[in-house]
């Protein structure tokens, strides 16, 4: 049994990206970049205004009041197209081209329009309220870097540039299969007294999406090992990451690990000294990774948002430690010491500081969708007291 930094070296040299490829930018949105984006236009292409007002060059201003003549109005993507002489002005609107010989916007609550004239009585300040060319960006800037995952800031920036397409690391592709006779589909327990609604697959696809994966298939499987063994390649064969959930024990029908044995699974590592989660194991079959997940709840959710999430981030093309990034926090509720496996309390926020729930049973799940956080204790840690502080992380 290894211990949980050990674990997460070991996912993370596991965690390459894989291939790359083409994809538009409209549908580009939470995929991982794999080269960087340049700029194939300036931002913005030519001087524009950064208000509505009037087109004007500094030196009519000099005297004022000033009585200058409106030849024309410039607009966003139709901007007047000829020069403006002495004594004359634009009537401009937010974002329209600067025209050529004007040097300064004049807000329009600082002129009074007369007919066909604009009449400026004050000195109207030091802004010229001009966005110059190129001010944001430049034709050939990096304005994003390979690894950076395409969040709606990313895309709005990529398509500022005009990019229509964007190489980007290809989604792992993710199977999973939950074990158990036990099992029912949602729905369905209702008609067995001895039967569990199957919700951890459900919640593992749903982290598996957060974090750049894309789930090729979620199969229920009975503890029948020729069935699992037929699942379990036909997953290996179309997948990058195969998640198993249940079958993690030494119970007589526990197939978890049994059945990849004609996929020749390598065991890369078999227990993690963790809690919940100790169960969790990770493996390789040819080029698919395979990690098998505890059955209950809330230690499947658990070690999948420890050790799932950083594989999957990896994968994905994102350095995995983005995936854990612990925040210091202060301890509203105590904590008794732990005992010889680092521990994860499930938590919430009140107010400023952490609140760790009283249940932490590795089956609940009211507990669950309540938890936003978890809490890091240290192995034989002693006693932390309301009002240390400790590290938290998202949940």
């Amino acid at each position: 049994m290894i211990s949980f930094d050990e674990a997460l070296e070991r996912i993370r040299a596991a965690a390459r990206p894989l291939a790359k490829e083409s994809a538009p930018i409209d549908g580009a949105a939470g995929r991982v970049l794999a080269a960087p984006v340049i700029a194939q236009i300036a931002s913005p292409r030519c001087d524009v205004s950064a208000m509505d007002g009037y087109a004007v060059r500094e030196a009519d201003l000099t005297a004022l009041p000033a009585r200058l003549q409106v030849v024309g109005e410039s607009f966003a993507g139709s901007g007047w197209s000829r020069s403006i002489g002495e004594g004359e002005c634009v009537r401009i609107f937010t974002g329209a081209p600067v025209p050529e010989g004007a040097d300064r916007v004049v807000i329009q609550e600082n002129v009074r329009r007369d007919g066909e004239h604009a009449i400026i009585e004050e000195q109207p300040g030091k802004a010229r309220h001009i966005r110059e060319r190129g001010g944001d960006f430049k034709y050939g800037d990096e304005l994003l870097r390979p690894g950076r995952m395409l969040d709606k800031r990313a895309i709005v920036a990529a398509a500022a540039a005009d990019i229509a397409q964007v190489e980007v690391f290809k989604r792992p592709r993710v199977s999973i299969l939950s074990t158990g006779d036990e099992l029912a589909e949602p729905g369905m327990a209702a008609e067995r007294p001895d039967a569990i609604p199957e919700s951890v697959s459900l919640g593992v696809a749903a982290l598996v999406g957060e974090w750049g994966g894309s789930i090729v298939s979620r199969q229920r499987l009975r503890d029948d090992l020729s069935s699992m063994e037929r699942a379990a390649a036909h997953a290996i064969a179309s997948s990058d990451l195969v998640l198993v959930t249940g079958g993690a024990s030494v119970g007589e029908k526990d197939f978890a690990k049994a059945m990849f044995g004609s996929a020749a699974l390598s065991l890369i590592f078999s227990k993690v000294s963790i809690k919940p989660g100790k169960p969790v194991w990770f493996g390789r079959s040819g080029r698919t990774l395979v990690m098998g997940l505890p059955g209950n709840p809330t230690s499947a959710l658990v070690t999948a948002r420890l050790l799932l999430a950083p594989l999957l981030a990896g994968l994905s093309g994102r350095e995995p430690m983005e995936a854990l990034r612990w925040r210091s926090a202060t301890l509203k509720t105590a904590l008794r010491d732990c005992g010889a496996r680092e521990t994860f309390h499930r938590a919430r926020w009140s107010g400023n500081d952490v609140e760790v729930f009283a249940f932490q049973d590795s089956s609940a799940q009211k507990v669950l969708a309540d938890a936003d956080l978890l809490v890091r204790q240290n192995a034989n840690s002693p006693d932390i007291h309301a009002g240390d502080e400790i590290r938290a992380l998202d949940f």
